[in-house]
């Protein structure tokens, strides 16, 4: 199994800009498409955006333009870089593969890193 361990998270003002990473642990890194997620306290696990081991992306319409997915695969790691941030951004933000809601059950999580966004 791989081991996903976030980081970056804390405490930000609306409109301002956090820089999230995590680090993979395993095998064939590159080969896996990522994801990052998050999740608010009663709302269900939101996928955010994707990101193929070529570089290829996919952003939610709800963090579209605003953030930003990267990964080096030499590193084992993903990045999200969140700007223009807003207080409904506050969750709790996960890595893992990409999956549909449905394939997520059958993930292992780790215990992602808390994004609050308040004034």
């Amino acid at each position: 199994q791989v081991q996903l361990v976030e980081s970056g998270g804390g405490l930000v003002q609306p409109g301002g800009s956090l820089r999230l990473s995590c680090a993979a642990s395993g095998n064939n890194f590159s080969r896996y498409v990522m994801a990052w997620y998050r999740q608010a306290p009663g709302k269900q696990r939101e996928l955010l955006a994707t990101i193929t081991g070529g570089g290829n992306t996919y952003y939610a319409d709800s963090v579209k333009g605003r953030f930003t997915i990267s990964r080096d695969n030499a590193r084992n790691t993903v990045y999200l870089q969140m700007n223009s941030l807003r207080p409904e951004d506050t969750a709790v933000y996960y890595c893992n593969e990409a999956k549909s809601p449905e394939q997520q059950a059958r993930l292992s999580w780790g215990q992602g890193t808390q994004v609050t966004v308040s004034s």
